[in-house]
């Protein structure tokens, strides 16, 4: 569509939204039509000729125009592969994007890694997968969260929250990442356990502030015979594609004998130096992951797409979306009943402790912590830290968990209802109360279909039956991804 002579857009006003559809691989033209839903049209019009100056102009250049080789690629990806050792074809190829701004063909890949790395390509191969059977009505109907243990023996536990429709990560704790985004889902999804009951209460006290009719029943669900499915996921995919040069990376100090998580003041610096780093570090892996689409999959009914453009405008990809608007009143009732503020499990380490180790990192110079110096960094505090404080004071904590109390789940709630298909897909949603999609929903995902959006798909497994598949996403859960086009 033409701009009809309107003014370009200012390029303060969208250049932050250029660059997150640039970091999602979009083509020109997806762009352009993203951004016209950003824009004030009645102002302002933006066609292909002019967005392409506006980008380049940025330094955001396509493939064929950076024209990457195997030799302009090889200090880069000797810099990659030592945190990522095992990443695949379709990982280094997005790793390069996100991380070193590099669009590189998949054809260039494909030849580095037969001239470099033969013999890690047989070792990918070799993998096996193994899929799950799972469905969802739309964004927004459910949100699983579950927690990562493997990193325990570091001292680390790290948590995820995941949209399995569109496949949007989320790390950040619940009631702030519902705070930011200004809505809730239908329902919340997790193993079983205490530890869950502070979300399961929360979140059901929300929907209940907002529709009476929900009192006494429970708006979360409890993977008892079914698995947690999209977090485990999750887990596997991080599991192979983040946690193998961060996991050698721990061990050295912990073989070194530079660590020891007994010792408390080596816990308390370890924390201070590597828990901001990481963060960090699984931040980028999530913009990532939430701007890369997935595995193309005949057995996956909707929708293929990039994860971030799925939750943003899932009605591109032919879904519903069934978000609550929340409001920050509603928030701060719940966060007020549930949450203590002081409590240490919010502060990464005592304050008086960080006021010291922030003077004696002063004292080294602030030196960047990245991955080739973080051990020196923790060393380098370890050994200022003790030369300047003759006795570990007291501002090193006893154990945080005295005082603690399990929190008891809501009383007189019942779960909601199960609803399983005979050919073995499940449904753990929230639409009409647990049971899933109704007339009204099937006649909207109609109206949808109708509109013939160009990025919804209607190829379906055949095997699936007992399902309307428009509008629900079908997974039997692989966590491969696809090939990408070689001229991005």
């Amino acid at each position: 569509m033409p701009n009809q002579n309107k003014p370009t857009p200012p390029l303060a006003e969208i250049a932050p939204h250029i660059l997150w559809l640039w970091k999602s691989r979009l083509t020109d033209k997806q762009i352009v039509q993203a951004l016209r839903k950003e824009i004030d049209t009645t102002r302002y019009g933006i066609g292909l000729t002019k967005f392409i100056q506006v980008r380049t102009d940025m330094g955001l250049l396509r493939t064929r125009q950076q024209g990457h080789s195997v030799e302009s690629i090889r200090d880069a990806m000797l810099e990659l592969r030592e945190m990522y050792p095992k990443a695949g074809m379709r990982e280094v190829i997005s790793l390069l994007h996100h991380e070193e701004g590099m669009s590189v063909s998949r054809s260039v890949i494909k030849s580095y890694f037969s001239i470099y790395e033969a013999d890690l390509v047989c070792q990918r191969k070799a993998r096996r997968l193994q899929r799950r059977r799972f469905w969802a009505a739309g964004v927004n109907d459910i949100v699983a969260v579950d927690q990562h243990d493997k990193w325990l023996r570091f001292g680390l536990a790290l948590h995820t929250r995941i949209e399995p429709f569109s496949g949007h990560i989320m790390w950040i704790y619940y009631l702030d990442t519902i705070e930011s985004l200004g809505h809730m889902p239908l329902v919340t999804q997790s193993d079983p356990g205490t530890k869950n009951f502070w979300i399961a209460n929360g979140h059901t006290m929300l929907r209940q502030w907002y529709d009476s009719l929900l009192q006494d029943t429970l708006q979360h669900r409890w993977m008892r015979t079914k698995k947690n499915v999209m977090p485990e996921i999750a887990w596997s995919q991080l599991r192979r594609r983040f946690t193998p040069g961060f996991e050698s990376l721990l061990d050295h100090g912990v073989e070194q004998d530079w660590y020891d998580s007994d010792n408390t003041l080596q816990v308390m610096i370890f924390r201070w130096v590597f828990i901001p780093w990481l963060q960090c570090e699984l931040d980028s892996y999530q913009d990532r992951i939430n701007h890369t689409a997935k595995r193309r999959d005949r057995n996956k009914v909707l929708p293929h797409g990039v994860p971030e453009l799925i939750y943003r405008f899932p009605e591109d990809f032919g879904a519903l979306d069934f978000k609550i608007k929340v409001e920050k009143a509603a928030v701060d009732h719940v966060r007020a009943m549930y949450i203590k503020p002081g409590h240490p499990v919010f502060d990464l380490i005592p304050s008086d402790l960080g006021d010291t180790l922030q003077i004696c990192y002063e004292r080294l110079g602030h030196p960047v912590v990245n991955h080739k110096s973080a051990w020196t960094v923790y060393l380098g505090l370890l050994c200022t830290f003790a030369a300047s404080i003759e006795t570990v004071p007291r501002m090193l904590p006893s154990d945080s968990s005295e005082g603690d109390e399990d929190l008891p789940l809501l009383q007189d709630h019942q779960d909601l209802p199960f609803h399983e298909e005979t050919n073995g897909y499940y449904y753990m949603g929230g639409v009409c109360g647990g049971l899933g999609l109704d007339n009204e929903h099937h006649q909207l995902l109609d109206g949808l279909t109708r509109e013939d959006e160009p990025d919804v798909s209607d190829e379906a497994d055949v095997n699936v039956t007992g399902l309307d598949n428009a509008g629900l996403i079908v997974w039997n859960f692989s966590d491969e991804e696809e090939d990408v086009m070689d001229e991005w």
